[in-house]
């Protein structure tokens, strides 16, 4: 008996040790939980380019700081199609738990981007739904589609919605049923939707539980206001991150444009090529310089990359003065440098999303690089066309001279113009600098700037002036008949 009374002791003592134990870790887990920030990320406007920008730096800021709950503050009419699918595949990048608050109304493209979250809640007096597609019109509003356009639209997105409420765990028929007109919602024998009409759900409509056993029909739980919800959450206390939309992210979405993007990109590459061909250093290469820094600029703002692909791009850029100018004809400066200066300009616009406890962020797929290499690609077709113009044109224009000595302008320039080539025309020299084609020569007591046709000449070789392009002279090498 006194052995049993005993063990029931010792029994009575591990329960209560162990319980305690188990409030503690409890405890200490909720502590935290509470401690990890929570990142809030507003989509109050429509949904648009500069929407995904902000969606795409609020993951990576929240993912940075270590957030582990991201909310959707909602509040839209809806927006474009593609961006909406961009921003369910940005917020399908955060490894934390995502959901939606509807604050207000998530209509159209509002409620495709809540299906891409794990949890959907409501305030009292929100609505989500109305999401069948609508096509554009130019000057703005809609414009009618026949009838194969839009079943053809209608089967593409309600396919989209489909998979996101299917991997997120939603309610797959509701999320068909706000897409599409002939789609009859009926559950447990309640019609919820008529065929011929859109899905438009209230928060009590959402919240009411059907099947067995019971489940919400989209809705997790109402809520008077996000505070309320992270409250019900048991992350009251946590620290937040507010993510709100800045006027750069409307800056960004002009600058990282395709066609801005391939201009900037022919600006940069014709300066820097004009800056190659000319002594010294001038507008041209400061042209180049800042087209290259705004092309960066760009991918920046729209959260696709870091500073880091800059400074890439201007070492390559280094790598190949060095090249050129200091040690020509070993090849290896130059090739490294072309290499560092294409990989940046490619990888500035692929979308990279950090990893948390990693130095190195997510690897790419295949898909990522299509479009940068497109850009890119396009865009040095149409630098050859333009380095082609310009020295085909330029060198006969006032505009060049003016570039290579801006000090000397006017009737006083050509005159000093016309003179050097009647006094210098046909005179052998000796080039003083490597000419890459660019470079110095002497000539008697002259020195002057001069260029070849795309031969390159080492210094010290004799050479000859044979014409003249705005102020430089051409020159060709003197054979040697020793």
């Amino acid at each position: 008996m006194q052995v049993m009374q005993t063990l029931l002791l010792i029994m009575a003592a591990a329960t209560l040790f162990g319980g305690t134990a188990l409030s503690a870790t409890s405890s200490a887990s909720q502590d935290s939980q509470a401690a990890r920030p929570v990142a809030i990320l507003p989509i109050r406007d429509d949904i648009n380019t500069p929407m995904v920008f902000l969606v795409r730096r609020g993951v990576k800021e929240a993912i940075e700081k270590g957030a582990d709950l991201l909310v959707v503050d909602m509040d839209t009419n809806g927006g474009r199609v593609d961006k909406t699918q961009e921003i369910i595949e940005v917020l399908s990048q955060f490894p934390g738990s995502t959901a939606t608050f509807v604050n207000k109304k998530a209509f159209s493209a509002g409620a495709f981007i809540a299906f891409g979250t794990q949890k959907i809640y409501m305030s009292p007096e929100a609505v989500i739904g109305a999401a069948a597609p609508i096509l554009a019109a130019p000057g703005g509003g809609a414009t009618e589609m026949n009838e194969t356009l839009e079943a053809k639209m209608n089967s593409a997105v309600a396919a989209m919605v489909r998979a996101s409420a299917e991997k997120n765990g939603h309610n797959v028929d509701v999320a068909d049923s706000m897409v599409r007109r002939t789609k009859e919602l009926l559950i447990d024998g309640e019609t919820l939707n008529q065929q011929g009409e859109i899905l438009t759900l209230t928060s009590r409509a959402a919240s009411k539980s059907y099947g067995n056993p019971p489940k919400p029909l989209l809705s997790a739980g109402t809520h008077s206001s996000l505070d309320a919800l992270l409250e019900s959450l048991g992350r009251g206390a946590s620290p937040r991150m507010q993510i709100e939309l800045t006027g750069w992210e409307r800056v960004g979405a002009f600058l990282s444009s395709q066609i801005v993007t391939m201009i900037l990109l022919i600006l940069g590459a014709g300066g820097i090529y004009i800056e190659f061909k000319s002594p010294g250093f001038g507008i041209p290469g400061i042209v180049g310089i800042v087209a290259f820094g705004i092309y960066f600029l760009g991918g920046y703002i729209a959260g696709l990359s870091g500073a880091g692909w800059m400074v890439l791009f201007f070492i390559g850029l280094a790598l190949l003065v060095v090249e050129l100018f200091i040690v020509p004809g070993t090849l290896v400066a130059g090739i490294s440098g072309l290499f560092l200066m294409l990989v940046s300009l490619v990888m500035s616009l692929v979308d990279l999303y950090p990893v948390p406890g990693r130095w190195l962020p997510t690897v790419p797929g295949r898909d990522a690089f299509v479009e940068p290499i497109q850009t890119l690609a396009m865009a040095v077709l149409g630098s050859i066309v333009t380095i082609w113009a310009l020295g085909k044109i330029l060198p006969r224009t006032s505009l060049y001279r003016e570039l290579l000595n801006p000090a000397s302008s006017g009737a006083k320039a050509d005159a000093q113009l016309l003179h050097q080539r009647e006094t210098l025309l046909g005179k052998e020299g000796v080039a003083t600098s490597p000419l890459r084609p660019g470079g110095r020569g002497q000539f008697g007591e002259v020195l002057c700037d001069i260029m070849t046709r795309g031969e390159l000449i080492e210094p010290g070789t004799r050479v000859r002036i044979v014409d003249f392009s705005g102020a430089q002279a051409v020159v060709e090498a003197v054979p040697n008949h020793s």
